[in-house]
């Protein structure tokens, strides 16, 4: 059992964003078809985060095309996952939004979240104050 974990560890992606049910996803896929092989991009709203962090891991993403609405479920670690984008945030208060499913287009509004700048990374003007302090006082 212990092999098995540690393979399992090897297989985890690690650059994978903080993917959360709300957010408006970019997905490449590696599709082959034949010899050749290509990436497909499939877009939409993760509606539902399954199974965990391991390499069981999946998200529900729906999106509607020509009135229609189309749901994959992805498993997030699987190697044909090239890689995963967060386009926009939304506020939601449930884990699973299994109810936009019934809601029409204006209906299934969800309320964007505008991203806040880190206030860790110090501004320009703070850095040259102080590069000006420390030669005054070699000097």
């Amino acid at each position: 059992m212990n092999k098995l974990n540690e393979f399992n560890k090897k297989q985890l992606k690690k650059d994978l964003p903080r993917i959360k049910s709300g957010d408006i996803v970019r997905v490449h896929q590696k599709i082959k078809e034949g010899d050749k092989q290509r990436i497909q991009i499939y877009e939409g709203l993760v509606i539902a985060i399954k199974h965990g962090k391991g390499i069981n891991a999946t998200i529900t993403v729906r999106k509607t095309s020509k009135g229609i609405g189309i749901e994959k479920i992805l498993p997030i670690h699987a190697p044909f996952i090239e890689k995963i984008e967060i386009i926009k945030r939304h506020k939601v208060r449930r884990a699973k939004l299994y109810y936009i499913r019934d809601k029409s287009a204006k209906k299934a509004r969800l309320k964007e979240i505008k991203e806040k700048p880190n206030k860790n990374i110090p501004s320009k003007k703070k850095t040259e104050t102080k590069k000006e302090e420390i030669k005054t006082e070699k000097k």
